[in-house]
């Protein structure tokens, strides 16, 4: 199945929302769209899974590996998610603990930003 990625700029919050299947291929994509933010130094990101149907481990190391990138330039990598079956992924590799995940993109709009990003 395919797979899309939008951009939408909040301030200096970015929203990268994706639909479809999240999987080995197309989680590549995925990891570019959001290296690109990042070279952009766009690093108060915003990923929106409201409209992925599928995500597989491959998908999970993409936006691990962004998130620890994030991180080590000060910045945050947020979720928003409300699908069961997606966020069941989460919880049973014990990524609900590593991850701010919300259940609306206004909740994550919300949420203070990363320290002096």
């Amino acid at each position: 199945m395919e797979s899309s990625t939008t951009r939408a700029d909040h301030g200096e919050r970015t929203v990268v929302h994706l639909e479809g299947e999240i999987d080995v291929y197309t989680a590549p994509r995925v990891r570019d769209k959001l290296d690109e933010q990042i070279r952009e130094g766009r690093t108060d990101l915003v990923v929106d899974l409201t409209d992925v149907t599928f995500i597989d481990s491959t998908g999970l190391g993409v936006l691990v590996g962004r998130l620890k990138h994030i991180r080590l330039l000060g910045g945050s990598l947020r979720l928003v998610g409300s699908d069961d079956r997606v966020l069941k992924v989460f919880s049973i590799t014990g990524l609900d603990k590593v991850f701010e995940i919300y259940p609306t993109l206004e909740d994550a709009l919300g949420a203070p930003g990363a320290a002096s990003s």
